[in-house]
């Protein structure tokens, strides 16, 4: 089957989904089509390892439009196909069953796959991964017979999944081989409080914990054997160990990249009339220091979708847009601004133990990032330090009494 489109978007997440809608808010009359590996048309992924998981909302709630939605604005759904191969001189791209898609312009928006164990017992049943509907809905229909759940990873995913389960009544747990969770993307004190909150709620959080492999009981996950030889006994493990950008087809084409494919501020790839967005997009992020980095988030993928729309549509206006990430846990809602990496400072603002306050970090003195804990005020007002810039004494950040858009306000201008 061979069709075509003017533009043809691979990968039906977030990204994929805001660069078809931001194309039609642009006036865009060509044709428009989205090609997903997965059956279902865009949804929102965030809600997997939080509400969807814990049954708070239907697969519907978390639709990002509705199907007639795609019907009116004339944007053609080819769900279940994968891209395999990618020709940028005859632009067509050929899926797993041998169709082809021809276009004018190829947005790629496949995001990643979820990293995988390596070690014996890796594919038992029981074995989850946290990345698609799917790979949940087979969680979900294992829960019944649940009683121990063993988490690898503690990052988002691992920690949100396991908030959720042990809400649900399941003996979790967490198994995280550095020295503290959340240790890529936020200082020592926001890890030490997610590492008391989680205890608190019952879970066996284990740190500096090395995996072994899986152990099987009758074809099924049995446990975790630990370096040492510790058995952790559970009926079901979950992986969260972050993901692998889909970009095999690009990257044998030719497009240049490595972690990521490269992009420039346009989101164009090194290929002509291809774009790459989203989790897969390598990026030089001003608020990285201009460093290529990727980034896993909504706001980035919605971000960098327009920006290729507004390439597409001959109104360009280059990405840049500070980062921002969440994180539902419990009854903790997270809000984050910026990047923490490198930071060389962490004021804390307010009292941790109230399960109310701001992280303030900064890197030469220079606010470059705040991790917000049930505190929307100080996230809201914020931003504003984070995109400025802007240099402000240690101790007028640690008082939590005073506002901090009236920091912002009486800041100096950055040199």
């Amino acid at each position: 089957m061979t069709t075509h489109a003017d533009v043809v978007i691979v990968g039906a997440g977030h990204g994929g989904a805001q660069a078809a809608i931001a194309l039609r808010q642009r006036k865009f009359e060509g044709s428009i089509a989205i090609v997903g590996e997965e059956p279902e048309i865009p949804y929102e992924r965030p809600p997997l390892s939080k509400d969807y998981l814990a049954g708070d909302k239907p697969f519907e709630r978390i639709l990002i439009r509705p199907p007639g939605f795609w019907d009116e604005r004339a944007v053609a759904m080819l769900t279940g196909r994968r891209v395999v191969l990618v020709d940028p001189a005859a632009h067509v791209v050929t899926t797993e069953d041998g169709g082809t898609i021809g276009y004018g312009k190829l947005i790629w928006a496949t995001g990643g796959h979820a990293r995988r164990l390596t070690c014996a017992g890796h594919d038992l049943i029981g074995v989850h991964s946290v990345r698609s509907r799917a790979d949940v809905d087979r969680m979900m229909g294992e829960l019944a017979t649940t009683t121990r759940v063993c988490v690898i990873g503690g990052g988002y995913i691992g920690l949100e999944a396991a908030a959720v389960l042990t809400k649900l009544g399941k003996h979790v747990t967490v198994l995280e081989a550095l020295d503290r969770v959340l240790a890529r993307v936020a200082g020592a004190p926001l890890s030490r409080f997610y590492e008391a909150e989680h205890r608190a709620h019952g879970v066996d959080l284990r740190l500096d914990t090395v995996v072994e492999c899986i152990e099987e009981t009758d074809g099924r996950a049995s446990g975790v054997r630990l370096a040492g030889g510790e058995i952790v006994p559970c009926e079901m493990v979950i992986v969260g160990i972050g993901i692998i950008p889909a970009i095999e087809p690009l990257r044998a084409a030719g497009a240049e990249g490595g972690n990521g494919v490269a992009v420039d501020e346009h989101g164009r790839t090194s290929l002509p009339d291809i774009f790459a967005i989203g989790d897969c997009a390598l990026h030089a992020n001003p608020f990285a220091d201009g460093l290529p980095i990727r980034l896993e988030s909504v706001q980035n993928a919605n971000d960098l979708a327009i920006a290729v729309a507004r390439q597409i549509v001959g109104d360009p206006e280059p990405y840049h847009s500070v980062p921002w990430f969440w994180s539902n846990q419990y009854d903790l809602r997270l809000q984050t601004v910026g990047l923490s990496t490198g930071h060389d400072d962490a004021i804390v603002r307010g009292d941790i133990a109230s399960r109310s306050f701001s992280i303030v970090y900064l890197k030469g003195g220079v606010v470059v990032a705040l991790d917000c804990v049930n505190a929307t005020r100080d996230y809201v007002q914020g931003r504003a330090l984070v995109t400025g810039r802007v240099t402000i004494a240690a101790a007028r950040l640690a008082d939590a009494s005073v506002p901090l858009k009236s920091l912002v306000e009486s800041a100096p201008a950055p040199a």
